[in-house]
C-alpha cells in the first residue's frame, strides 16, 4: 500500500481524498495556489505546497509543479479528484514517467475513452446502443456542415475532448449551424485546447441517467446503481438521485450490464461512470465516459455503504475489489443537492467572497461533503461550489422530505447561494413524480 498520496486538487474533493487516506494510515500532501493558502484541504493534510498564483493554468493545471511538490514531498502515489487534471492523459503519463503512481485508469484509457469521438466508435464496436452521430472528428465548421446535412436536424456539436458543457451547443437547423460550431470550437479551444468536434443528433427532452463502475486491474468489473442526472442548467447537474425513478426494473438492470459491458470492452481500471440518454420509451443511448471519480459519487457511497475513493486507492495499489457484483445490495433512496454560490435572480451569477457563517445540517441518512467553514472564501477563481448535500432513507418520498429540513437548516453568510432554488425543487410537483427530464429546469425557472 501507499506511503504518502499527494492530492492534485482543491476544495471539497481535495478534502474526500484526504479523510479516506487518513482513514487507511495513510500520510498526505496538499498542493494549494496562492488563493488557497487558508483552505481547508491545505489544513487537513500533513504537508502542503504552494504550486504557483490563483489562475488554474499556473497552478492546479501545471504537472510540472505538481510533480516537483510530489518529489519534494517524496509521495509515492498522486490522486487527482475530479476536474482540473483528473481526465488528463499526459499527466497520467507524466506521473507514471516520474515513478509515481496515478491513482486512476492508465494513459491510453483516459486518452481513448475522454475523446468523445473515439469513445463512439468504441462503444459501437463493443455493441453498446449510441446516439446517431458522426462517425469521424472534425476541426472545420464546413466539413462538419457536410455531416449535419447527412444527419438531419436537430444537431449537438460536442468537444470531442470536453465535459461538463463546455465546447457545446444546439443547431435547430443549417442557418445557424456554422455559429453554433464555431462558438463551442472556441470554447473547446479554451477549456481543454482542442479543437476536435463532433456531432450527434439532438434528443429533446430525455433523461441523462449514469452507471457507476468500479473496475480492477485483474478483469473484475462492477456497477454500482444508476443515478438520475436529469435537472441540469447549462449541463451542469443540479440534483442526482438513485435509484432512478423512471426506469423499470427491466430497464434498470439492462443498463447496469450495459454499462458493464462498456468498461469490459475497454479494459478498464479503477473509478468511472457510463452515462446514458434515455428516451421517454426507455431506450437508452451511449454519451460519453467519464475516467475519473464524479462529483455525483457519494450518491452511490451512501446507497451502497461503500467507499469508492478507499477502493480507487486499493486498486492503483493492485488490489482485486473488495465486493463481488453479488455482494453490493443496493438500500433505500439517495439524493444530492449541490449547493453554489451563485444569485439565481441575476441569471446564477457567481457569488464570490467570505463567508462569514455557516451551519450545516447532520442526523440519520444526511451526509456534508464541504471544504467550507465560517471565515473561508468563496474564490471567484475557481467552480463556486460550496457543499454536496446529500440524504438517504429507505424510500424516495422520505429521501426527498429529508432534503428538505436538511436545507432549510443549511446556513450560508456573505455570499448568496441557490439554497431557495433546490428547496423549491423539491418541492415540484414534476420532480416529486419522478417525471423531470433535461428540460426541467429551464421550464422550472420559467414557473410553468
Amino acid at each position: 500500500m501507499f506511503e504518502k498520496i499527494l492530492v492534485a486538487n482543491r476544495g471539497e474533493i481535495a478534502v474526500r481524498v484526504i479523510r479516506a487516506a487518513k482513514s487507511m494510515g495513510i500520510k498526505t500532501v496538499a498542493v494549494y495556489s496562492e488563493a488557497d493558502k487558508n483552505s481547508l484541504h491545505v489544513q487537513l493534510a500533513d504537508q502542503a505546497v504552494c504550486i504557483g498564483p490563483a489562475a488554474s493554468l499556473q497552478s492546479y493545471l501545471k504537472i510540472e509543479a505538481i510533480l516537483d511538490a510530489a518529489r519534494e514531498t517524496n509521495a509515492d502515489a498522486i490522486h487527482p479528484g475530479y476536474g482540473f487534471l483528473s481526465e488528463s492523459s499526459a499527466f497520467a503519463q507524466a506521473c507514471i514517467d516520474a515513478g509515481i503512481a496515478f491513482i486512476g485508469p492508465g494513459p491510453e484509457l483516459i486518452e481513448s475513452m475522454g475523446n468523445k469521438s473515439q469513445a463512439r466508435k468504441t462503444m459501437i464496436e463493443a455493441g453498446v446502443p449510441v446516439v446517431p452521430g458522426s462517425k469521424e472528428p472534425m476541426h472545420s465548421a464546413k466539413e462538419a456542415l457536410a455531416a449535419a446535412h447527412e444527419m438531419g436536424w436537430p444537431i449537438m456539436i460536442k468537444a470531442s475532448g470536453g465535459g461538463g458543457g463546455k465546447g457545446m451547443r444546439v443547431s435547430m437547423d443549417e442557418s445557424d449551424f456554422e455559429e453554433q460550431f464555431n462558438i463551442a470550437q472556441h470554447e473547446s479551444v479554451s477549456f481543454f485546447d482542442n479543437d476536435t468536434m463532433y456531432l450527434e443528433r439532438a434528443l429533446f427532452n430525455p433523461r441523462h441517467v449514469e452507471v457507476q463502475i468500479m473496475a480492477d486491474k485483474h478483469g473484475n468489473v462492477v456497477s454500482l446503481g444508476e443515478r438520475d442526472c436529469s435537472i441540469q442548467r447549462n449541463h451542469q447537474k443540479m440534483v442526482e438521485e438513485s435509484p432512478c425513478p423512471f426506469l423499470s426494473e427491466e430497464k434498470r438492470d439492462a443498463i447496469a450490464k450495459t454499462a458493464v459491458q462498456a468498461a469490459r470492452a475497454v479494459g478498464y481500471e479503477s473509478a468511472g461512470t457510463i452515462e446514458f440518454l434515455v428516451d421517454d420509451s426507455e431506450n437508452f443511448y451511449f454519451m460519453e465516459m467519464n475516467t475519473r471519480i464524479q462529483v455525483e459519487h457519494s450518491v452511490a457511497e451512501m446507497r451502497f455503504n461503500i467507499d469508492l475513493v478507499r477502493e480507487m486507492i486499493c486498486v492503483a495499489a493492485g488490489l482485486e475489489l473488495s465486493w463481488t457484483q453479488e455482494e453490493l445490495k443496493p438500500i433505500g433512496h439517495s439524493i444530492e443537492c449541490r449547493i453554489n454560490a451563485e444569485r439565481p435572480s441575476r441569471g446564477f451569477m457567481p457569488s464570490p467572497g467570505p463567508v462569514t457563517a455557516v451551519n450545516f445540517p447532520g442526523g440519520n441518512g444526511v451526509r456534508i461533503d464541504s471544504a467550507m467553514y465560517a471565515g473561508g472564501e468563496v474564490s471567484a477563481f475557481y467552480d463556486s461550489m460550496i457543499a454536496k448535500i446529500i440524504t438517504h432513507a429507505p424510500t424516495r418520498e422520505e429521501a426527498i422530505e429529508k432534503m428538505k429540513c436538511a436545507l432549510e437548516e443549511t446556513v450560508i453568510g456573505g455570499v448568496y447561494t441557490n439554497l431557495d432554488i433546490q428547496y423549491a425543487i423539491m418541492c415540484d410537483e414534476t420532480f416529486r413524480k419522478g417525471e423531470a427530464t433535461t428540460s426541467f429546469i429551464e421550464h422550472f425557472l420559467d414557473g410553468e
